[in-house]
């Protein structure tokens, strides 16, 4: 069957196929768990596609993962919209918080955050990573810019780092440097969606670039703000570009450290993902024009050999 093929089959029939794979059972889990599909079938595309690559047993437990980022973003980004700065930072402590105790007792009442604790027990992922991702999520609601690299970093680790070394006991690891080199792969999936991104996020009022690194080609936050691609923004563009190709080659070593059946997954996600900055050039890093995105035959000319290579793997 191919990616193509296996996209169009109906997506709740294929999934309790999954959940039968991976031995979930209790009905409220599985219901947890295809919510957290459904997000991610919705929200992450690209990530969705990378995730059929993987054996069925292991992909309800990448789609929590992801489905729970989402969700906890959702409601940041819902929470923004009529609340004070204060009561929003209230909200989301207690929210935070309430998951931090259901994580300890190893179930929620939460109809999506049941699945990510679940996967959490079964795989033995460290509570470490949810508090830095719930950091993160504390610190969108307050900061709207960075002045240099590694004020930014504080704020990518929790919310892209983290959600690769997450994954990296599914995906099963051979070596302990798996998890620093899906550190890189996070931040280089998060930088270029910054990239990307920069004219919605000044909409929300955000400039999630260094500030100093834009100063030095003479780009300030009121630049940027009249969303035209000068010489200067797109010079400063285009060490930002850089900086995901040298954490996107630096991931590489990575996957080979992975199990088999899990590198085909993680190798499409970072040729797709990384590959929105390949798009951000071909427009002449214009992003205030369009979005850039890997067009569908991308997609499919990466996807379809890797699906021939994941099911090889699996015999």
């Amino acid at each position: 069957m191919s990616v193509d093929t296996a996209a169009r089959v109906n997506p709740s029939r294929l999934h309790t196929r999954e959940l039968d794979a991976a031995g979930i059972l209790d009905p409220y889990l599985r219901e947890s768990y295809e919510r957290c599909r459904r997000l991610n079938a919705e929200y992450g595309k690209t990530y969705y596609l990378a995730t059929l690559l993987l054996p069925p047993e292991k992909r309800p437990f990448v789609h929590a993962l992801y489905g729970f980022a989402r969700y906890a973003d959702e409601i940041v980004d819902d929470l923004e919209s009529d609340l004070t700065a204060q009561a929003r930072a209230a909200w989301l402590q207690e929210w935070s918080a309430a998951f931090l105790v259901d994580v300890d007792r190893g179930w929620s009442d939460d109809p999506v955050t049941r699945a990510v604790i679940d996967t959490i027990h079964r795989w033995d992922i460290p509570r470490e990573h949810f508090t830095a991702f719930l950091h993160s999520m504390a610190m969108d609601l307050t900061v709207t810019e960075y002045s240099t690299y590694d004020d930014l970093y504080e704020y990518v680790y929790g919310s892209a780092a983290v959600i690769g070394l997450q994954m990296v006991p599914i995906l099963e690891p051979s070596n302990d440097e798996a998890y620093a080199r899906a550190t890189d792969l996070g931040v280089a999936f998060q930088l270029a969606n910054f990239i990307r991104d920069v004219g919605e996020d000044l909409d929300r009022g955000r400039i999630y670039l260094p500030l100093d690194e834009l100063a030095a080609h003479g780009v300030t936050r009121e630049v940027l703000e009249r969303k035209v691609a000068t010489p200067a923004v797109r010079a400063a563009l285009a060490e930002q570009v850089a900086r995901v190709r040298m954490l996107e080659e630096r991931s590489r070593p990575g996957i080979a450290m992975l199990a088999p059946s899990s590198r085909d997954c993680i190798d499409a996600a970072r040729v797709l993902y990384c590959g929105i900055v390949d798009e951000v050039e071909r427009q002449d890093y214009d992003v205030f024009a369009r979005r850039a995105t890997v067009p569908m035959r991308r997609r499919l000319a990466v996807a379809g050999p890797a699906w021939v290579r994941a099911v090889r793997s699996r015999r």
